[in-house]
């Protein structure tokens, strides 16, 4: 079987999000992960209806499937990196935006919204921290109903960032269908015990959204591949042994100033990885 490879417009950040797209279908790619932000559908921008639509033909013109990601650094405060999260005071923004984008995901036809937890705020105990999570999800989980499958990503670093925790997290909201996992191969290196094919097999009957990427044991920055300690032909092999059918998206937000050859080394090499499976 062979997996549908994406790219994430978070590493297109300089490109207009018609000429990304273009490029992206003229490498070959199948899919892309797209980040709502200033330059690429913003949410909160007027016309979103027909920017929407808009987006949603160049999709189909160019064969493109499609996750939604939410993971704009500087869209909801222009001060506060990734802020306000589901953990913060004013949390509501944050809901407010995983709303629009569930909303936008179903318009553009998405496999898939994508979401995360946050940094637990100094002020908050954990306890509390984690309330305020469940509470955001449940929200989340409910406003997308049967209408959108939601993608939550552990993250290094945030209140939840192991599969465990995502686990606990899941129990926690009654397990609903609607709420699968978004995993990022290079955070499996970053913080997960196990070898990152094992990740991916515990995975399996959850994902919804996969984000690749090389990564070092430790380290939360997301390399090229062939540059960090991750060996990818038994990954891909053990993402096939799942029968996922989803994206399996290049995640390199730095490298939006070589995009194009940066995207065509990724799927390059990803394809050789592949290759090495046949």
């Amino acid at each position: 079987m062979s997996l549908r490879f994406g790219y994430g417009t978070n590493g297109f950040a300089n490109h207009a999000l018609d000429d990304a797209l273009a490029v992206l279908a003229d490498l070959g790619y199948t899919g892309v992960a797209l980040t709502l932000d200033h330059a690429h559908l913003d949410p909160y921008a007027p016309g979103l209806f027909h920017r929407t639509a808009a987006v949603a033909t160049a999709l189909g013109r160019h064969g493109l499937g499609v996750v939604v990601e939410t993971g704009a650094r500087y869209l909801l405060d222009p001060r506060r990196k990734h802020a306000p999260t589901l953990l913060d005071d004013d949390r509501d923004r944050r809901v407010d935006f995983l709303r629009r984008a569930v909303d936008i995901g179903a318009d553009l036809g998405a496999e898939a919204v994508s979401f995360w937890a946050g940094i637990r705020p100094p002020h908050l105990t954990p306890a509390a921290a984690r309330d305020r999570l469940v509470a955001g999800c449940a929200e989340v989980v409910a406003h997308a109903a049967a209408d959108m499958v939601l993608g939550f990503e552990p993250e290094p670093g945030m209140l939840v960032e192991t599969l465990d925790q995502w686990e606990a997290l899941r129990a926690d909201l009654g397990a609903p269908d609607a709420f699968g996992l978004t995993l990022d191969i290079g955070h499996c290196r970053c913080v997960e015990p196990e070898p990152v094919p094992d990740c991916v097999r515990r995975a399996g009957p959850y994902l919804v959204n996969v984000q690749i990427d090389d990564m070092r044991r430790g380290t939360h920055e997301h390399l090229e591949f062939g540059t960090g300690e991750i060996d990818f032909p038994p990954v891909l092999a053990a993402l096939a042994d799942t029968g996922y059918r989803g994206l399996v998206a290049v995640e390199l937000p730095r490298h939006s100033h070589a995009a194009p050859d940066t995207a065509a080394r990724s799927l390059a090499f990803l394809r050789a990885a592949e290759g090495v499976l046949v």
